[in-house]
């Protein structure tokens, strides 16, 4: 079973980043955010975008189905340079220090020089690496750790510096999101229905919260609690210092391949009901509901009070965060599966129609 990726990225400590760039934990972003965003740029790939963009220091970095991670200029759009993979690079990339990092459906993850786009490693899996990776500090020393899943049914960790393994940990399914590093902890979701929390250090397993079914997506963390949806139709909160499920959200008969945003009190997540839920962070219960006219496999980014996600109705969405009335939105005119980055004041989305626009 292919599941579609979801992009989204969790935070890596020490990386370098503009003004009000996302916290990719939770999937917020500091800032002001316009309620009525008008056309920045865009720029043609050559292939469907699936991918989400990451920015860091003025540039853009983002992938596409045909094969490329591309640099582009924030202000304007214009191609810096772009990187040629085997395969679709569907998944968000990854700036660390002067490195970024991606996975592509060819089996590898690449490391190439952030400001040039020369190749300086890859490490090489058994199956497609369609979700992010994550990066921080080694708890027992000073190396950079990078941690990713693959479809070869492993979550794995390398050093940032070579490409080199320091170790691996076996699930029973694919790896289909990013894996979140919260202090000495990464947690990820996997399709066999658990969500795996481990040491940062070793691999060692802390706890596996079952959940049930498979979890496409990324789970946002935030205060030692791990939100994420799943094929099974719910939305569930767990305890990942206890390894106990908190509680569950579930409507109406319909799985959530998109990853949740979580502000101080909402957790704010799309579904294949193609509507777009607000639940309240402290119990799941339902606050308001948005209604599309396409599954929402987009995963939201919350800024400024307001709500950005895709749907594959091919609209943009802006959303007042309190109640889900709709702000704005924007005809692309072919599905969104690709998520929402906001930095600077600046919205970016791409689409399946092979194009990266922003927003101001």
């Amino acid at each position: 079973m292919i599941l579609p990726v979801l992009a989204l990225l969790c935070f890596a400590p020490g990386t370098r980043q503009v003004p009000a760039v996302m916290n990719r934990l939770v999937r917020t972003a500091g800032g002001s955010l316009a309620a009525q965003p008008k056309p920045l740029w865009k720029f043609k790939t050559k292939g469907q975008v699936a991918s989400s963009a990451t920015v860091a220091a003025g540039r853009v970095y983002i992938g596409s189905d045909d094969g490329n991670l591309y640099c582009l200029r924030l202000s304007d759009g214009k191609k810096v340079w772009e990187y040629k993979t085997g395969d679709a690079v569907q998944a968000p990339p990854l700036v660390t220090g002067s490195n970024v990092i991606v996975g592509s459906a060819d089996k590898n993850l690449y490391c190439l020089d952030a400001a040039t786009g020369k190749f300086r490693w890859k490490y090489k899996t058994i199956d497609k690496i369609l979700g992010g990776a994550s990066a921080a500090r080694d708890p027992n020393g000073s190396r950079t750790l990078i941690v990713f899943g693959s479809y070869d049914d492993n979550i794995h960790c390398i050093d940032a510096a070579t490409g080199k393994k320091v170790w691996i940990y076996e699930t029973d399914n694919y790896i289909n999101g990013t894996p979140a590093i919260v202090g000495d902890k990464v947690c990820a979701g996997g399709c066999d229905g658990v969500l795996h929390v481990l040491k940062l250090a070793t691999g060692a397993k802390v706890h596996s919260i079952i959940i049930g079914d498979y979890i496409a997506g990324t789970a946002a963390i935030d205060g030692g609690f791990a939100y994420v949806g799943h094929y099974g139709n719910e939305v569930v909160c767990a305890n990942i210092q206890t390894g106990k499920l908190v509680w569950k959200y579930r409507d109406r008969l319909f799985p959530y391949f998109s990853s949740p945003a979580v502000s101080a009190d909402r957790v704010v997540i799309g579904g294949r009901d193609k509507r777009v839920h607000g639940l309240r962070r402290s119990d799941g219960k339902s606050i308001w509901e948005f209604r599309t006219r396409g599954k929402v496999d987009s995963s939201p980014v919350i800024c400024d009070g307001k709500v950005a996600v895709g749907s594959e109705d091919g609209k943009l969405y802006l959303l007042r965060l309190s109640d889900g009335a709709l702000l704005w939105s924007y005809e692309i005119g072919t599905p969104i599966v690709s998520s929402p980055t906001v930095t600077d004041g600046i919205l970016l989305i791409g689409a399946d129609d092979g194009y990266v626009r922003a927003f101001r």
